[in-house]
């Protein structure tokens, strides 16, 4: 079921809401349909109401600029009231959160500066800011200067052959459904700028491995050993920070969590929801 809090940020539902709330956050660009429809089905068949966000500046969610317009004038500390937001339309005084890559940055944001609404924690191919050995990606000047613009099939073409690229890999990426999101991402809402804006407000959010340490909350910290875009160094430090943390490290995994890998995330997001029920 969709819903729209305003300002506008758009989400889905999925399971029984008396079940204890997941929301997952996804990464820089990515809609709310990056996250796999038959992983939603595993996480309501462990008994999870599950959330899926279109994040500010994508999909049915509000924009914050123009076609050349590439700073929204925001930073990650208000994409990480977005999830608050979202928890406040829903009528709920807290809730499990789990983000990957920047979804990741802003769960951790949101449980900084608004503790007591987060009962646990998903990071999943995440940093904790941008200290060089966790950071294996160039400054990525094409986000920084108005996007090109492609069509419907160009991008769904470009999906396809990314995925391709990806089949000598131990996980390799589903060409078909890459390029069936591609072309749902784009039959939603087509704004390639929104990505640059929230380039912009990555690019000056604040440190956040201290303040890490100073949270109580149980937590998944989820890394692919052979990730090409952001170390697995990042995720033994945010382990470390959050006491009791369970990590996982998975060999031949890259930025992206391949099905192979479902179970064993499934399995670490329910251990830290009951973790945070039973502190709740």
């Amino acid at each position: 079921m969709p819903f729209t809090p305003d300002p506008a940020i758009f989400y889905d539902t999925a399971g029984d809401a008396d079940d204890p709330t997941v929301v997952l956050i996804a990464g820089g660009g990515a809609q709310l349909i990056a996250w796999h429809v038959d992983l939603v089905a595993r996480l309501v068949e462990r008994g999870l109401h599950v959330v899926r966000m279109d994040n500010r500046d994508v999909g049915l969610s509000a924009r914050f600029g123009g076609p050349d317009d590439i700073d929204g004038g925001y930073g990650l500390e208000e994409m990480g009231d977005d999830v608050v937001r979202v928890l406040d339309d829903l009528g709920l005084d807290a809730a499990h959160l789990v983000g990957h890559s920047m979804g990741g940055m802003m769960a951790q944001m949101a449980a900084i500066r608004h503790p007591e609404r987060v009962r646990s924690l998903g990071l999943l191919s995440t940093i904790p800011g941008r200290d060089t050995r966790y950071v294996l990606h160039d400054e990525r000047p094409e986000l920084m200067r108005a996007p090109l613009r492609y069509s419907r099939g160009e991008i769904t073409a470009g999906a396809a052959a990314f995925a391709s690229a990806t089949a000598g890999q131990r996980y390799p990426l589903d060409v078909e459904w890459n390029a069936w999101a591609a072309g749902e991402a784009f039959d939603r809402g087509y704004f390639p700028e929104g990505f640059s804006r929230q380039w912009s407000a990555l690019l000056r959010a604040p440190e956040r491995l201290e303040a890490l340490r100073a949270l109580d909350v149980p937590a998944l910290v989820f890394h692919g050993r052979d990730d090409d875009v952001l170390h697995w160094n990042a995720a033994v430090d945010m382990a470390a920070a959050l006491r009791g943390a369970e990590l996982q490290v998975h060999p031949g995994m890259g930025h992206f969590i391949a099905p192979e890998l479902w179970p064993e995330l499934v399995g670490g997001i329910v251990r830290a929801v009951t973790a945070g029920e039973s502190c709740a």
